[in-house]
């Protein structure tokens, strides 16, 4: 029997605050854009704050949920083909900024490819689990686990890059890379950044960045998403948030990123069973890595991607995802893996 404790409240507070932050981030760059567009300067945050709550329900709803009923196999690979099938079926649809990749459903539009993310993570922590030694993390044969274990995975991203979206393609490889080389997996090719970047973006992102200082030039004072930062309130809020809040407000975030990083690793190592340990990493290195790009993409290190940083950039279905991510890792954390006699 093993002993049930609190979730993480480090792990909460971190994705509360990011969210609340993006909230306000999301207001804040896209407000003149949502006046001049819809005649309404709440448009954007009202649907940001919709799905954040879908997002919290789901995330509360996982937090209640013993995520050990996630590893039953009609559920893993039921949940990975419909994703997969949802995938396909964008292709039928008409393209929204020339690209398949949304369901568009009255006011609420879904994007297959973050549900991807979850899938493979869940497949693979599913798999890896089957291949694991006893009483071990890694895994007992490298040769017949690299093959099946990436083949799904590889047919996901290949449908995503056809959207075409190389960003979360990308996001999806790193993703299992990252779970399968933790099990044991070191040799793999490294998937090449894209050479081709978009200078304007990132010359209107560094020069956001740079105009904050120290403590930034105040809320809802930012010049450059004022038409001159494209996605201001989507993949390039973190310039914003920088403009506004300078290098302290961005220190913060990144601090907030680091704590979640930290005790999703952390309830990783802790968790029970095999299946625990790699969702809770796999959830994590979702989280980390998406915020990484996001991050290097914005202050030029990375060329752009279309990624949006966790929990705090405009997009429903990313954060629905994020959070309902983070309710099963926040369930793991409360699971200790001390075995209690009853």
């Amino acid at each position: 029997m093993l002993r049930r404790a609190e979730a993480d409240r480090w792990l909460f507070v971190a994705t509360i605050t990011l969210c609340l932050a993006g909230a306000v981030m999301v207001f804040s760059a896209s407000a003149l854009t949502a006046r001049e567009q819809y005649g309404n300067s709440y448009h954007f945050l009202l649907r940001q704050l919709l799905w954040l709550g879908f997002g919290l329900v789901a995330m509360f709803a996982m937090i209640n949920l013993d995520y050990r009923r996630l590893r039953q196999p009609k559920l893993v690979l039921t949940y990975f083909f419909v994703v997969l099938v949802m995938l396909v079926g964008v292709f039928f649809l008409d393209k929204s900024h020339a690209t398949h990749r949304w369901f568009h459903m009255g006011p609420v539009s879904l994007q297959p490819s973050e549900l991807a993310k979850l899938a493979v993570i869940l497949y693979l922590a599913w798999f890896l689990e089957l291949r694991c030694r006893p009483r071990s993390f890694g895994v007992n044969d490298l040769a017949h686990t690299l093959a099946p274990a990436m083949t799904l995975v590889l047919m996901m991203a290949g449908l995503v890059v056809l959207e075409p979206d190389l960003g979360t393609s990308l996001e999806i490889v790193i993703i299992a890379m990252g779970m399968l080389f933790v099990a044991g997996l070191m040799a793999f090719l490294h998937p090449d950044a894209d050479p081709l970047g978009h200078g304007f973006q990132l010359m209107q992102s560094l020069i956001a960045v740079g105009s904050g200082g120290l403590a930034g030039v105040g809320l809802m004072e930012s010049r450059q998403k004022l038409f001159y930062l494209p996605e201001a309130h989507t993949d390039f809020i973190y310039a914003v948030l920088c403009e506004e809040l300078g290098f302290i407000g961005g220190a913060l975030v990144l601090a907030l990123f680091a704590v979640y990083a930290w005790r999703g690793l952390e309830a990783s190592f802790r968790a029970p069973d095999n299946f625990g340990r790699f969702l809770a990493l796999g959830i994590t290195v979702m989280v980390a890595s998406q915020a990484l790009i996001n991050l290097g993409v914005v202050l030029g290190m990375m060329p752009t991607k279309g990624i949006p940083l966790p929990f705090m950039s405009y997009g429903g279905s990313s954060l629905f995802v994020m959070l309902l991510g983070t309710g099963v890792l926040l369930n793991i954390s409360q699971q200790t893996g001390e075995a209690v006699r009853g």
